[in-house]
């Protein structure tokens, strides 16, 4: 049997690097080893571990892989590749990106958005220096940010500014003249239509980059101190030899994968949370040529991300309280009718996935929660972990049934450890123990109507549990 910390271990770093496991997954995952876990989960395709194959969803909903104009399809298809998909770091390092360079479906539709996701799951985990490349080509950030409109002889100043700000070096690290160089030096990228697909009546038109020269101003350019007749690659290649972009990206990746940071635009005032977790980050990225798989595999092994004081130190996104809870219970594992409803659901608990509210992306950390949001998550957290059909929780069931009878403590601790593990306050923990004692010792018994009682005690306790502040937490 699996040590109970190295269980508890294994959670953290599949919470994070993924949306959580269950029991089984986790098991599995400690017999491998975490060092094992941890390359397979950042080199899925070295581990040969498959995609998740379209053509079944395809097949039941077309709908969601060709959206068209449609969101909530587009919506649910990425919520069943994040449910299912057996590479779980190649989906958390999309929302990472999505995040980090927020476009929304509103001004530039489902489809280009899904292209745009397709393309941090394929570059996300290289170097930070071609995926800039890429998010500067991306039809839909074209458009986003209205580079698109950015003429030799009437700029358009959006990407400019966004790309330094937001996007590789942080605000007091550029002065408003780089702003307007740098926009000079994207002139002529610009979105145009070509063919996809075999030819004839195969093929269908979709957008992509267009470079058109005449429209480029070729003219010399000083950007953060270095004058030359720079182009938009050039840029990139300033961007990335500053001490502020390493500084700025590293902070990024730890506010997503290891500990909540203040919001974005007081980074320039507000010294970081953790500066020597900060400075291993930053000389693993610097170190390695900007490459993230190699930042993201120094920062899973080493000390401070395993360190129990980050264990459910976060506030579960959404979508990761979300993903995590159908994870749990085993829901949507197959293409099943109201995936809309699930996706839909990032919506109204504040993360719309593929419509962030602006560039600068979703506030997180305990942003993440206002009175009204919190209840959202503990209804929908509760009606799943309630329901006894579902695969997961009738696992969570079997496993504690295999004991004639549970204390009130015994029923409150194993139901903890299996939803997480989930380590709750003593104060919260013996509030639990006195709502079980109410009704003495769990028996699993031998007839239908004692099974039943038996599969309700459980039910409860794990409602209650899944209300707590523990369980916001990841």
């Amino acid at each position: 049997m699996a040590d109970s910390k190295d269980i508890a271990l294994m959670a953290h770093l599949m919470r994070r690097a993924g949306f959580g496991a269950s029991r089984e997954e986790l098991e599995m995952r400690v017999a491998k080893g975490y060092e094992a876990t941890v390359e397979e989960l950042l080199d899925p395709d070295g581990h040969g571990i498959p995609d998740l194959d379209d053509r079944e969803i395809c097949r039941h909903n077309p709908g969601y892989v060709f959206p068209s104009g449609n969101q909530p399809n587009a919506m649910a298809y990425w919520v069943y590749k994040m449910i299912n998909s057996k590479r779980p770091l190649e989906e958390k390092i999309a929302l990472f990106w999505h995040q980090v360079f927020a476009t929304s479906f509103i001004k530039v539709g489902p489809p280009m958005m899904m292209d745009q996701i397709q393309m941090f799951r394929d570059y996300g985990f290289g170097s930070y220096r071609d995926l800039l490349m890429q998010v500067s080509m991306d039809p839909g950030m074209l458009k986003w940010l209205d580079n698109v409109d950015n003429h030799k002889d009437s700029g358009n100043e959006n990407w400019g500014r966004e790309l330094l700000e937001l996007f590789s070096m942080g605000q007091g690290n550029y002065t408003e003249e780089d702003v307007k160089e740098v926009s000079r030096a994207f002139t002529g990228w610009t979105v145009g239509q070509g063919a996809v697909g075999a030819g004839g009546a195969g093929a269908f038109l979709k957008n992509i980059f267009q470079y058109i020269p005449e429209d480029h101003d070729d003219g010399e350019k000083v950007i953060l101190g270095h004058r030359g007749r720079f182009n938009g690659e050039d840029v990139i290649d300033l961007i990335m030899k500053h001490p502020a972009t390493t500084r700025f990206v590293s902070r990024h990746i730890y506010n997503f994968f290891v500990g909540d940071e203040v919001q974005v635009p007081s980074w320039q005032d507000v010294a970081p949370a953790d500066p020597v977790a900060l400075n291993i980050i930053g000389e693993a990225f610097q170190s390695s040529n900007y490459d993230i798989r190699q930042t993201l595999r120094v920062i899973f092994n080493s000390d401070f991300f395993k360190d129990e004081k980050n264990w459910c130190s976060k506030v579960k996104s959404p979508v990761e309280l979300i993903i995590g809870t159908m994870k749990l219970v085993k829901h949507h594992q197959r293409p099943e009718p109201f995936l809309t409803d699930i996706a839909m659901e990032t919506e109204y608990q504040g993360q719309t996935i593929l419509g962030p509210p602006s560039v600068e992306g979703w506030h997180t950390g305990h942003e993440w929660i206002d009175s009204g949001q919190l209840v959202e998550r503990i209804n929908f957290v509760g009606d799943h972990v309630g329901n006894s059909r579902f695969a997961g929780i009738r696992s969570i069931i079997d496993r504690l049934a295999t004991q004639e009878e549970l204390s009130p403590e015994d029923l409150v601790d194993g139901c903890l450890d299996l939803v997480g593990p989930i380590k709750v306050a003593d104060g919260t923990r013996l509030e639990l123990i006195a709502h079980a004692e109410a009704n003495g010792p769990a028996k699993r018994g031998t007839s239908e109507e004692e099974k039943a009682a038996f599969t309700d005690r459980v039910t409860e306790m794990l409602r209650l549990i899944t209300a707590v502040r523990e369980y916001q937490l990841g």
